[in-house]
């Protein structure tokens, strides 16, 4: 299936299609009624438009130009994360999509950077990841299928190198079949701590869900 791709990979019309999947119910539940949100990397809104019906002030961001055209609710800003630098300042910074398991370690740290300075007094970073079990789980070679909202998906795992995984994740609605290849690193919470800290963030001991963590300002 063509259509737009954006730099890393991603098929515009996969995301055009995916609906939230509970991430709206839970970002407002850790943020509070009427919280300033700023969605990093944003893509089509699916989260960020759902959490403007319910009363948040919401800046979705992203560097697709595609994935923006699809938001519908919230402000819209196109920006590269890292290179992120607003003047506005929120309750609650929002880095989904398992971004944090990049395996270039300066773009993690630049990724959780733009978090911290975009925080304002008392906001936190709801962050999701892939847990270290999730890695425990995938072996080279292994195929897994599942389904994500109106697709049927498949993951191809081609190689564990260390602490690295790179597969195929193949999604199939219907007829129309998108594919994306891509390499996570397998994060350890010492480390992920560590970058984090560098950042002036410390996690928060409670997690809000499985594979979602906190973390708000250094003391």
């Amino acid at each position: 299936m063509t259509g737009p791709v954006t730099a890393d990979g991603c098929a515009v019309e996969v995301y055009r299609r995916l609906p939230a999947t509970g991430e709206p119910e839970l970002v407002h539940a850790v943020a509070g009624p009427g919280a300033r949100i700023l969605d990093l990397g944003a893509g089509t809104g699916r989260i960020a438009d759902p959490l403007v019906a319910t009363g948040h002030d919401v800046v979705a961001v992203d560097d697709s130009a595609e994935m923006l055209a699809a938001v519908r609710r919230a402000r819209k800003h196109r920006s590269r994360i890292e290179d992120l630098d607003l003047a506005e300042r929120f309750d609650l910074v929002l880095l989904a999509s398992h971004l944090v398991n990049t395996p270039d370690d300066g773009l993690r740290r630049a990724l959780l950077a733009a978090a911290r300075r975009h925080l304002a007094e008392r906001g936190r970073v709801l962050l999701q990841w892939h847990e270290p079990a999730w890695f425990d789980g995938l072996a080279a070679g292994t195929t897994t299928e599942g389904d994500l909202g109106p697709f049927a998906t498949r993951l191809e795992v081609h190689e564990r190198s260390g602490p690295l995984l790179t597969a195929t994740v193949t999604y199939r609605d219907g007829d129309d079949a998108w594919s994306q290849s891509f390499t996570a690193l397998r994060l350890g919470r010492q480390q992920l701590a560590a970058d984090l800290g560098a950042a002036g963030l410390a996690l928060e001991p409670a997690e809000p869900a499985p594979s979602w963590l906190l973390a708000r300002a250094r003391g």
